[in-house]
């Protein structure tokens, strides 16, 4: 390190840069070439899972010269040991207080176990890294533009409720009556993409007609979805309907014509998961339903197509159940149904929390 001396006088000592090594001074045993103590991880630390993430730890200053004000670098890893590299951010010191904190903007998997550390850095010197500390990553729930991620087991939903709901912890939200639903307003509608969800409970045994397990529609209007121009009704039709089981769903892409999905008997079981998934783009649209899993044995699987008018609807309205429309209760939303783990989207289902 180069010092300047004032000729014929003492020269204080050195602190360049201060009271710090400088970033080509020999490294300590643990690769660090700051004279700083490591942060103290605040949290999340010890497993915990937060419903939004922030890393959080203790300043620390100079061991030499306390008033150096450090930058601060966090660094996420897998349970396996590999690091996040689009997480890693080096953030600018707090102006004031003795923690501060860093909110990730990068993707990590929902529900999973993760570790951060943090150091100091300072002058192109670092310092000791942090002690690991573990934490989960949180259960999610958003709606970005055209996509909607709306796991429904943390006891919250990032749509509107209608009607009586109950969230049932662990499990999801169950749609208590026929005008029980769920809202999801888009900012921007979804020209082609799913609509997916699992759902446990929804079955033939039910009172309902024609009823409804989910929808879409074009807004403002919640009540006009049986003749709405951008309908879309995924149905399983209930106790009150001549053939109750009889699955099916009926799509008007714009043009003011319908379009019907063949109608099929299914016998469900109130006690199994069913994955609907809700799949469109102009010209075709398909509903499929599987038990058990998102994989598991198909019990309904049909399409339909040969139009050529997107699907617009603008404000783009998509619904857990359905509202009430002009045809009454009973052709509204299926009561009893469990939901969680919703997905909107033109990208592919990505994996849920189970």
């Amino acid at each position: 390190m180069a010092v300047a001396l004032a000729c014929g006088k003492s020269s204080p000592a050195p602190t360049s840069p201060s009271g710090a090594q400088s970033s080509d001074a020999p490294a300590a045993a643990d690769g660090s070439t700051l004279k700083v103590p490591a942060p103290t991880p605040l949290s999340p630390i010890n497993g915990a899972q937060p419903d939004t993430l922030v890393l959080s730890a203790g300043t620390v200053t100079g061991k030499f010269d306390t008033s150096i004000t450090p930058s601060y670098e966090f660094e996420i890893k897998t349970a396996g040991g590999s690091t996040v590299s689009a997480c890693s951010k080096v953030v600018p010191p707090p102006p004031s207080g003795n923690s501060f904190g860093y909110v990730p903007n990068c993707q990590l998997e929902f529900d999973t176990p993760y570790t951060w550390r943090v150091r100091a850095v300072y002058a192109g010197a670092v310092g000791p890294w942090s002690s690991p500390a573990s934490f989960k990553s949180p259960l999610g729930g958003y709606i970005n533009g055209n996509e909607v991620f709306d796991p429904l087991i943390n006891g919250k939903t990032v749509g509107e409720t209608r009607g009586p709901v109950q969230f049932v912890p662990g499990v999801g939200l169950k749609l208590l009556g026929h005008d029980s639903h769920v809202l999801y307003r888009l900012p921007v509608n979804l020209q082609a993409g799913e609509f997916s969800m699992m759902i446990l409970g929804a079955d033939e045994g039910t009172e309902g007609d024609k009823s409804k397990v989910f929808s879409m529609q074009e807004g403002p209007d919640e009540n006009d979805i049986t003749d709405d121009d951008y309908r879309m009704t995924a149905e399983l039709r209930g106790a009150n309907y001549f053939a109750p089981g009889a699955t099916t769903f009926r799509f008007i892409p714009g043009d003011g014509e319908p379009q019907d999905g063949v109608r099929l008997q299914v016998n469900y079981s109130s006690s199994s998961w069913y994955f609907w998934k809700f799949t469109w783009q102009t010209g075709s649209a398909r509903l499929t339903v599987r038990r058990d899993s998102e994989t598991g044995p198909i019990v309904y699987d049909q399409g339909i197509g040969g139009w050529g008018h997107p699907y617009r609807p603008d404000p783009h309205f998509v619904y857990l159940g359905a509202p009430v429309g002009r045809a009454g209760l009973l052709d509204a939303t299926l009561p009893g149904g469990t939901y969680k783990n919703v997905w909107v989207s033109s990208r592919p289902r990505p994996n849920f929390p189970q």
